[in-house]
């Protein structure tokens, strides 16, 4: 068992593990809200390390702090942001709606660094005091939301945008390469008129588009931060422009640009971007979730099913069945759409909770935000990777499925007019017939005139 150290603050001593860096209001959420599995990732916290150092360097700047009192601060933020404290960040997301125990444990884990490195003891609070010095001119209900704008935005521009212009690409490569691979179109799960395989992969390709082009709509909102609205947005305790000088630092530290939020209790009092944000990433997992479905559809087989589309090998098998293929990548993704979906209803809920001058649902909301992100990142780089690229189309196949198909017959429409045309395909399906067949049958047309009108090259666009 680790030793213990005792802090004290205005409720009392708090009994401490030695060699842990958090402090007695840290120590005591512990006690209230206990150690749930539901932890902010390391993400959230680098996040708080440059909000920290954002606000440390603009407190500097406005002499809202001894500036003897920089070095040690800014070299504790840094090490946050650098992941040395990710394990020093116990407590789970079921704590106050506000986040203040996150905030808490970030102004203690930096309070203590630097105290350490000036050659005191852990838990002094001096010369630097986690409330006094490392949160000075903020709030948690300025900083934590200020933190889930960050982290959002650098979660989507780091991991997810990348990974879907990855997946966008390679989609676009197949769309051309099999612009001339012909298939039959289905409507209603039922045969239908011919179309390319690159029209499929064009539309899958446009999704995806259409995707990162939601995202990138949403983002402006998320490089707007309440930084400096403190306690309920007028900026108490705050020094004129700490909110301007606030975002100026975080642009440099980050670099992405930052812009405060003109209304400050907009920013605290309300998510709206944050929802918006996860409604995008529900419409994508919508789009992910037809495309999934239509690949292992279109692949399934391999004597049995459509066997259109020739998934690649993933080297695992059933437990039961030697040999079994599975989609088992296509099912990856699909499973992930589906946790986001699940995740936007209760952002949106969470974004819904809003009261007065305070959101107090702000860690089940990032957290479910930032699994989003997370899980959509994961599988759409493994989906891109292990099936996307390695994908094939069976040309004979699609062959057989084209020249046999009824539905060719609805170019004629024109020609014989729907009542006649409705006749070849009767005939065909009921007499197992191909439409040409058909055709030459009911005295329609000649074996000549039927393959001068019913060309499936010439059907996949107008005419």
């Amino acid at each position: 068992m680790s030793s213990l150290r005792t802090e004290h603050d205005a409720f009392g001593p708090v009994a401490i593990p030695a060699d842990r860096y958090w402090g007695a209001q840290t120590q005591r959420a512990l006690a209230v809200f206990g150690t749930g599995r539901e932890r902010f990732p390391a993400c959230l916290v680098r996040a708080f390390g440059q909000q920290k150092l954002a606000a440390l360097r603009a407190n500097i700047q406005l002499g809202a702090l001894p500036a003897d009192m920089a070095g040690a601060i800014e070299q504790a933020a840094r090490e946050m942001v650098d992941g040395q404290f990710d394990e020093h960040f116990p407590l789970s997301i079921w704590q106050t709606g506000s986040g203040t125990q996150t905030n808490m444990n970030a102004n203690e884990v930096i309070a203590n660094r630097a105290n350490e490195l000036l050659g005191n003891a852990l838990g002094s609070k001096s010369p630097v005091h986690p409330n006094d010095h490392v949160n000075r001119s903020q709030s948690s209900n300025d900083s934590f939301p200020t933190v889930m704008h960050l982290t959002t935005l650098l979660e989507l521009r780091s991991r997810l945008l990348p990974a879907l212009s990855r997946l966008r690409d390679e989609l676009d490569e197949k769309a051309s390469a099999w612009g001339d691979v012909l298939k039959i179109g289905r409507t209603h799960l039922m045969d239908a008129v011919p179309m390319s395989q690159g029209q499929a992969f064009d539309c899958f390709a446009r999704q995806i588009g259409h995707g990162i082009a939601r995202i990138e709509a949403c983002l402006p909102r998320l490089r707007l931060l309440p930084q400096g609205g403190t306690a309920v947005g007028t900026g108490l305790n705050t020094p004129i422009g700490f909110d301007v000088a606030f975002c100026k630092e975080l642009t440099g530290i980050t670099g992405e640009l930052f812009e405060p939020n003109p209304c400050k209790f907009e920013g605290m009092g309300t998510h709206d971007g944050l929802v918006e944000i996860s409604g995008a990433l529900n419409v994508l997992a919508v789009s992910l979730t037809k495309m999934a479905n239509d690949i292992r559809l279109l692949g399934s087989g391999p004597r049995c099913g459509f066997g259109e589309l020739l998934v690649p090998d993933d080297g695992l098998t059933s437990s039961i069945m030697p040999g079994k293929r599975n989609p088992t990548i296509a099912e990856v993704l699909a499973q992930a759409a589906m946790q986001v979906m699940g995740n936007h209803t209760t952002i949106t809920i969470a974004g819904a909770s809003s009261t007065f001058e305070l959101n107090v649902a702000k860690p089940v909301l990032i957290h479910n935000l930032l699994q989003s992100i997370d899980v959509l990142s994961n599988s759409v780089g493994i989906f891109t990777d292990k099936l996307i690229k390695g994908l094939e189309v069976d040309r004979v196949r699609l062959a057989s499925n084209v020249e046999h198909s009824l539905l060719l017959a609805t170019v004629l429409n024109p020609v014989l007019g729907y009542d006649k045309v409705a006749r070849i395909t009767q005939k065909a399906a009921q007499e197992g017939l191909s439409p040409r067949e058909a055709a030459v049958s009911l005295g329609f047309m000649t074996e000549d005139e039927y393959h001068h009108w019913v060309r499936p090259e010439t059907m996949i666009r107008p005419s």
